[in-house]
């Protein structure tokens, strides 16, 4: 599943630079949390025996009143006694008492949360009445070792081309291998740990860094797989757990592509009726005519793309990133259409590329050797050497490290053209877009068979699922199927709105959400939102 940055910070999304000035103290733990240190394996006692030393966070775009550390957590669950990794944390202090932390994730996977709480931290100033509001980069992500592919990821969207130059099935296959292999070698040692799994142990060491006996914690998007894996490894850990924009935890990546494919099609077309409406749309005022512009357009800059403001080439496939990017927020509309014109009228990507992009088509650098490459234990990464194609590359390793399917080279190539033909019939636009992140995984090892498996029937505290009926990314349906597979502890809150997620597009959601996680106050189970943003619209 290909989602990112899911709340109102990616709407006004800022360019975050500098480093983090960061350091790590250790400290003994009470008695009952060495038990709890050893409950969760041997050997981590030394893990969960630290806590985090805060300071200002450097860098010219940091707020000055967000304040940077950093965890130290195993490589290797399986041997804590070796090499290690620091991942990098961010947090807004509470105002007032504090009754411990409330940890945000924003989804992807693959995205920094460090830059996302930087970017939109005053979505969160509610929940400071109670909480020290903290986001992190996951292991591989931004300043946490982060993973690349370098050349690799223009050779995973030109395999997946269905052109004549994308040759046979046979040559499509070897080039995904290959560039597997290359996404190995430039991602280094933290690639085979890489995951979701291995993510929800690394939150529950900093649970107890933070001080916390249970974990609160707010989760988009694939931020709500995390979640549900989180309180299946530590079930008596859960605190007060929100999910909004419900991923799936059984639907084997094929069948989330042609999902997200269905959704970014409608959104789209949802997008153009609006636009046609307006004198200025650049695609004019049919909206039939309007779909084949685009299709025509997105055709046009794959065979021939023009310069990017960093003078790269930009292909019918950045457009397509881009606009899906923009697609998962009617906030972003207005920007939308001045941005296609934009490219339309004068071939300027500048306004399409502000839209961060959340696939394989993002740009790509050479990569220096990251920190954790060689023998040495991985520090944080200065935020302007995290590589260009970080959250893509991270968005693919992690996905890959989650879904356990891997088909055979001989069921590749007897399905590929079908799977095209799927691909194309759900979106003529994202369809090519979504079948690279199903095709990506082939060539690297087979995934984990626990999230499929084992996430379900919970025994936890109550948590509340947030599902929106116009969501391009995550279908409303997910959202109840995850609900019955985690059993009586998940709580439904329908919002019958559109975007990705509620909390940012629905005053609704956003009080019902702040209320449990401050006060444990739960909505009954069913209960609604309405479509009007920032309305009551309770049911």
């Amino acid at each position: 599943m290909q989602a990112t940055l899911e709340t109102r910070s990616s709407v006004r999304r800022c360019a975050v630079t500098g480093a983090l000035g960061l350091a790590l103290l250790g400290a003994g733990l009470p008695a009952a949390n060495a038990a709890n240190a050893r409950a969760a394996g041997p050997g981590l006692s030394r893990f969960y025996d630290q806590k985090v030393k805060w300071s200002a966070c450097e860098g010219m775009e940091m707020p000055k009143d967000l304040q940077c550390g950093k965890v130290t957590v195993p490589l290797d669950y399986a041997r804590p006694e070796g090499r290690t990794l620091d991942l990098a944390l961010a947090r807004y202090r509470a105002t007032g008492d504090s009754r411990g932390s409330v940890l945000l994730n924003f989804g992807g996977p693959g995205g920094s949360g460090v830059n996302e709480l930087a970017a939109g931290g005053k979505e969160f100033m509610h929940l400071t009445n109670g909480y020290d509001v903290v986001s992190f980069d996951p292991r591989g992500v931004g300043r946490s070792s982060p993973v690349s592919c370098g050349p690799a990821t223009l050779k995973i969207m030109e395999a997946t081309d269905g052109n004549e130059e994308a040759g046979a099935p046979e040559d499509v296959l070897k080039r995904l291998r290959d560039a597997a292999a290359e996404c190995a070698e430039y991602s280094g040692p933290v690639l085979p740990h890489i995951g979701t799994v291995d993510a929800a142990r690394d939150m529950d060491v900093m649970r107890r860094a933070l001080g916390d006996d249970r974990l609160n914690y707010l989760g988009f998007s694939y931020g709500t797989r995390l979640g549900a894996v989180y309180a299946a490894q530590f079930p008596g850990k859960v605190g007060r757990m929100v999910l909004d924009g419900v991923d799936t935890l059984t639907e084997p990546l094929a069948e989330q592509g042609l999902a997200g494919a269905r959704g970014q099609q409608t959104a789209l077309e949802n997008f153009l009726d609006w636009c046609v409406e307006d004198v200025a749309c650049p695609f004019g005022q049919d909206p039939r005519d309007a779909r084949d512009q685009v299709v025509r357009l997105v055709a046009s800059l794959d065979s021939d793309p023009v310069a990017s403001a960093f003078g790269e080439p930009f292909s019918g496939q950045d457009l397509v990133g881009a606009v899906g990017q923009a697609l998962y927020s009617r906030e972003l509309w207005p920007s939308l259409e001045r941005a296609l014109a934009q490219l339309i009228e004068g071939g300027d990507t500048g306004g399409l590329e502000s839209f961060s992009s959340g696939g394989v088509t993002f740009p790509v650098r050479e990569p220096e050797r990251a920190p954790g490459r060689g023998d040495e234990d991985a520090g944080l990464t200065d935020e302007e050497d995290v590589p260009m194609d970080n959250l893509p590359a991270a968005l693919m390793a992690i996905n890959c490290a989650d879904d356990p399917d891997r088909p055979t080279a001989a069921r590749v190539t007897g399905s590929l053209d079908r799977l095209r033909a799927r691909y194309e019939e759900a979106s003529p636009v994202f369809g090519r877009y979504r079948l690279t992140q199903v095709l990506m995984c082939y060539g690297r090892p087979r995934g984990t068979d626990y999230i499929r498996d084992d996430v379900k029937d919970l025994d936890t505290a109550k948590m509340l699922l947030v599902g929106t009926r116009g969501d391009p990314a995550t279908p409303y349906r997910w959202t109840t199927e995850t609900a019955d597979r985690l059993g009586s502890p998940a709580v439904v809150l329908d919002n019958r709105g559109e975007g990705h997620t509620g909390y940012a597009s629905s005053g609704c959601v956003h009080r019902k959400v702040d209320d449990f996680l401050l006060y444990g106050s739960l909505p009954p189970d069913g209960s609604s939102c309405g479509p009007e943003s920032g309305g009551d619209g309770s049911g």
